[in-house]
């Protein structure tokens, strides 16, 4: 993608959705750590539909570590991979506990130092809770970067630097959701559907795929 088109392609993003927030639900900056550690390999309409009968129960760190780890595993079963992330939520629920007083931390590295957060969960909490311009690269935003032309890499960290390089800075607080939901609902793996794209022409793939 040119240089002189990325910024009419947020503007077109900007003018369908002005305020984008995340699918994944939740009231507190906790609730959407949780929320993100347990999405890691699943639908934010999965992982919606076990925190809705979690959190009413369990909403902070204490309350959780008070369930015990089947406890949780009860809450969270439905969701892939559940006994790995109710360790790593009860080992990050322990940690804000004891070291941060029961609240998130705001900086990069003690995020990334609670199990289960990588860098990945740091830049949607960063970005979301906290309003930061990060870029939390995931297979969608990895594929629109590379497809479109905006941000070509071989990695999640290659596309997240070229993001943060070429994205005018006006947009970067929000572009995280934009790409996301266009990646995740219109410009799709096997088939993109560049007949419905509002951003298709600015977009360097080739060739467009045809209404079906």
């Amino acid at each position: 993608m040119k240089k002189d088109l990325i910024g009419p392609f947020f503007v077109t993003l900007q003018a369908a959705n002005p305020t984008p927030v995340t699918e994944l639900e939740y009231t507190s900056v906790f609730e959407l750590l949780a929320a993100v550690l347990l999405s890691a390999q699943a639908t934010d309409v999965g992982v919606n539909k076990a925190t809705r009968k979690l959190f009413p129960v369990a909403s902070t760190p204490e309350a959780i570590l008070a369930l015990g780890i089947e406890g949780l595993e009860g809450y969270i079963k439905t969701i892939g991979l559940f006994r790995g992330k109710a360790r790593h939520l009860m080992e990050t629920c322990c940690i804000l506990a004891e070291r941060h007083g029961g609240k998130v931390p705001r900086t990069r590295e003690a995020l990334e130092a609670l199990p289960g957060v990588g860098r990945k969960t740091a830049n949607v909490v960063l970005n979301v809770a906290f309003g930061e311009p990060t870029m939390a690269v995931d297979t969608h935003i990895f594929r629109v970067g590379n497809r479109t032309g905006l941000a070509p890499g071989k990695n999640p960290l290659e596309v997240e630097a070229a993001l943060m390089k070429r994205v005018p800075g006006k947009y970067l607080v929000d572009a995280h959701h934009w790409l996301i939901l266009l990646g995740r609902y219109v410009c799709v793996a096997r088939t993109p559907k560049c007949w419905e794209c509002a951003v298709s022409r600015y977009c360097d793939f080739r060739p467009k795929t045809p209404r079906p």
